[in-house]
This record gives structure tokens, sequence and C-alpha cells, in this order.
């Protein structure tokens, strides 16, 4: 003899929701504000109420959306259309502080020398018919070094028995710590430049 378990289904809630004051939503944020107040709660009724208001909201808030914004059907599914958001959200971190000036950058302001615009990252290769980066990884700058015939540059090359496929990868390398060595050197006075200034607002204020 066997018996079987009998299953209660979920109770099926209405989709249709009344309010004695409508909602107001943000739909961007899918969020849904209820200004109605809560009946009286006891210690008994406090989790049930707020489980049912919350469920009442979240059945508002679908229906505004299927109601009120243009929805999209395709094959993965019903997309809707959201607007732009309505209320303001507080940022996560800070406002970042304005990044002091370089010592070049001070240079140029006081001498009226116009930044140099950014012409992009790639270069055209007429070698590989490709476009390449300038810099990094398969970078223009490494033209030359994995050619099977190298020039010798006899004015740069003191030891005759160096390898001169190696010294065009050193001068680059070269260049390139020169070049961090040069920036520290210049985030370094930009910061003295700004410990001073206001060291000498605040004397000024004494």
């Amino acid at each position: 003899m066997s018996t079987e378990m009998e299953v209660d289904e979920p109770q099926r809630l209405p989709v249709t929701v009344t309010k004695p004051i409508p909602l107001t939503y943000d739909l961007a944020h899918l969020t849904a504000f209820d200004s109605n107040p809560l009946p009286p709660l006891t210690p008994q009724s406090l989790e049930q109420t707020l489980h049912s208001t919350s469920r009442d909201a979240a059945q508002l808030l679908i229906n505004q959306i299927l109601t009120t914004v243009p929805l999209t059907s395709t094959q993965d599914g019903v997309f809707a259309t959201l607007p732009a958001p309505i209320t303001p959200l507080p940022r996560e971190k800070p406002v970042p502080k304005p990044k002091e000036p370089t010592t070049w950058e001070k240079f140029a302001k006081k001498k009226g020398i116009a930044a140099k615009a950014k012409d992009g990252k790639m270069v055209y290769d007429e070698v590989s018919g490709e476009w390449v980066p300038k810099w990094g990884y398969k970078g223009n700058n490494k033209n030359g070094e994995d050619d099977w015939l190298v020039e010798v540059d006899e004015s740069k090359q003191e030891d005759v028995n160096a390898n001169p496929r190696g010294l065009s990868r050193a001068e680059r390398v070269e260049r390139v710590r020169k070049n961090e060595r040069q920036q520290r050197k210049n985030e370094k006075n930009a910061a003295a430049s700004g410990a001073s200034s206001s060291s000498g607002y605040k004397n000024r204020r004494r």
C-alpha cells in the first residue's frame, strides 16, 4: 500500500494591487516608493505585514514597467527600455582631487605652449600592411630587431664582440627607463611645489 504525500501549492496572489495613495516610481533604478502608512503592528504580525507590503510594491513596479515603457520581443525574451533615472544617488567615493601639474605643464602654460594633439596609439606598418601599436607588444618601435640582417653602427658599438642585434633593444629599454625617471622627478617636483604653496598660504593666514 503506497501513500502519496500532498504538496501544498503556493498561493497565487492577484496581479492587480490597489493602494489608497498611488506609488511613485524610478524605473531606471527599479524602485517603487510607497508612502501609505502601515497598519498597526504587533510582534506577531510584523514579518507578515512587511512581506505582504513589499510583495505588493514589487507587483506594482512590474505592472508599471509592463504598461508604461517600450517593450521589445526577441527570440531571447522580452526586453524593456527603461527611462532615464530621476533619483540622484550619492557617490560611493569622494570626488577625486585635481592632479598637480607637472613641471613641464607649468612651463608650457607660462610660455603659452599648446598641448600636442594625440594622434592615437596605432600606426600603419608599410612592411606588414597592418595597423600595429606604436609601443608595447609587437610595437612599431621594435622594428628592425628581428631582421635577418642588421647594420652595424660602429660609432655606437664600443665592444667589437658585442651582439649588434641587441643594441637597438638596449637603447629602447634605456629610453623607457629614462622617461620613467623623468616622470618620477616631475611628480616629485609637483608634489613639493604643492606642499610649499600650501605652507605659504598658511603663513599668510597667520
